[in-house]
């Protein structure tokens, strides 16, 4: 991937990434049983993407304004430790974490895909959206990834933050000389 040196200069610094969930983590799509329950579909690429991006020095967390335990599962599993949960205040949650992380605003990336995402957007020092996201959201992002929520736009974030901060090669390596 061929990144311009503005986008290179906002993603160098990261030492965390917050997602939202629905339409980025998943393709925004809520399926309800009848019993109650809740199914939503998280894509494994993503997944790896986010594995990876955390094995390389970059903290996840996750914001999202619902509350779900089909979300903490996949948190426990990816290993994620920030999970914010019925946060419609995107913006204050994040400025809640950057506040305890120590982070500057420069070393936060934030990625979203409607309105309640709007304002941490533009207050990360890297703020993405997703191709799915209305053009008005995506016209606030520094980035727009090229594939929808669920369907591998984290992936594309990850493998960029990764490439950008010079910790890719290291990883593709690992998977071609290490494995037995």
């Amino acid at each position: 991937m061929d990144l311009s040196n503005t986008l290179l200069d906002k993603l160098r610094p990261l030492r965390l990434l917050a997602l939202d969930v629905d339409g980025v983590l998943t393709d925004g799509s809520l399926y309800f049983h009848a019993d109650g329950g809740e199914t939503k579909s998280f894509n494994t690429q993503d997944g790896q993407g986010l594995k990876l991006l955390q094995a390389s020095g970059v903290e996840l967390a996750i914001i999202t304004g619902r509350d779900s335990s089909i979300v903490s599962q996949r948190a426990a599993a990816l290993k994620i430790n920030w999970v914010m949960q019925a946060r419609e205040d995107k913006l204050k949650a994040l400025t809640e974490l950057v506040n305890k992380l120590g982070y500057s605003w420069e070393q936060v990336a934030y990625c979203g895909d409607d309105l309640p995402d709007l304002a941490a957007i533009r207050r990360a020092g890297f703020g993405a959206s997703v191709a799915n996201a209305p053009e008005y959201i995506q016209n606030h992002s520094d980035y727009t990834t090229r594939r929808p929520g669920g369907q591998g736009a984290v992936r594309e974030l990850t493998d960029m933050i990764m490439q950008a901060q010079g910790t890719w090669q290291a990883c593709i390596n690992h998977y071609l000389f290490n494995q037995q």
